[in-house]
């Protein structure tokens, strides 16, 4: 089995067509501007808004670790003993508690995605495989779920940071239909500082993806203050030409901090607060750049 967050339907920024997205728990990387920190972790997470809670208490009496207190009229969490079992989920009464990361087995999730499937035989479109990062989660699950959606004839593409074995890819080669791969800083120490890792394995696993004959869409969250200048833009296309990389399209995707919120509510502070988009200009001036580089398929946002 696997955690889930999230089965979200009608995506069209995930690849071709409309897509149903699965969101898979557990993420090799640390970005600064994450907007899914709650996918990040490798095991459920109890998500709880507390600047809106009335401190009526019954999520206290019901919690069976005793990891919640009233103080100051507001309840209080223990995340050290909370075991996120969810019963606190089902008593609040503004629903200000959630859990992140439900179990799922393959033929629950396959199930679930056939529901979707005249909108994929009708707009081109199919299954995503997100996360969190996909590629981090039980490998044997993902092969069997993908060689499944294969068998249904339906095209799965693979939404992933490139962090980790290449040994990882191989295995669903030969059932998915395209990569979603992120190339995000092309400085090793920068690319550290803002993940949490260099990015040699990232890269190294992409020259060997392009090899093997995948199909690959690149995507490359902009930063202002991290990536989102020319001397990093014309680096990604450098390396591209020098690897003779030849993606099906070039997605810059500007910055934005649409998630910040969740990471109040998981007890984390969010480092992107200093970070910021390129504007308009600036952005057309950076895909104006792969364009002219002979990467006319390159487009701003998903």
């Amino acid at each position: 089995m696997c955690l889930i967050t999230n089965i979200q339907r009608y995506s069209i920024h995930d690849g071709d067509g409309i897509r149903t997205t699965v969101f898979f728990k557990g993420c090799p990387l640390r970005c600064a501007w994450c907007h899914n920190p709650e996918t990040q972790e490798k095991k459920r997470e109890l998500l709880y808004d507390q600047g809106k809670c009335t401190g009526c208490g019954a999520c206290m009496a019901v919690c069976p670790q005793k990891a919640v207190a009233i103080e100051n009229g507001r309840a209080l969490t223990d995340r050290r003993r909370c075991s996120a079992c969810g019963a606190c989920t089902e008593v609040c009464m503004l629903n200000l508690r959630e859990i992140a990361g439900k179990t799922c087995t393959v033929n629950e999730l396959i199930n679930e995605l056939m529901k979707d499937q005249i909108f994929y035989e009708e707009s081109g479109g199919g299954v995503t495989f997100s996360g969190g990062e996909v590629m981090a989660a039980d490998m044997d699950f993902i092969a069997e779920a993908a060689a499944e959606l294969k068998r249904q004839e339906i095209s799965l593409m693979i939404d992933t940071c490139g962090y980790v074995p290449y040994e990882r890819f191989q295995r669903i080669l030969p059932y998915t239909d395209a990569f979603l791969y992120d190339v995000k800083v092309m400085d090793p120490a920068l690319h550290r500082k803002y993940t949490g890792a260099d990015n040699k394995l990232i890269l190294e696993n992409l020259v060997r993806l392009a090899r093997d004959g995948a199909r690959i869409y690149i995507r490359i969250p902009t930063v202002k203050e991290v990536n989102g200048n020319e001397q990093n833009m014309k680096e990604i296309i450098e390396f591209l030409k020098e690897y003779d990389i030849r993606p099906v399209r070039i997605h810059l995707l500007p910055y934005h901090d649409a998630g910040s919120g969740k990471y109040r509510k998981l007890d984390r502070t969010y480092k992107g607060t200093e970070l910021h988009a390129p504007d308009k200009e600036e952005m057309e001036a950076l895909a104006a750049l792969f364009i002219n580089a002979g990467f006319g398929n390159t487009r701003i946002g998903g």
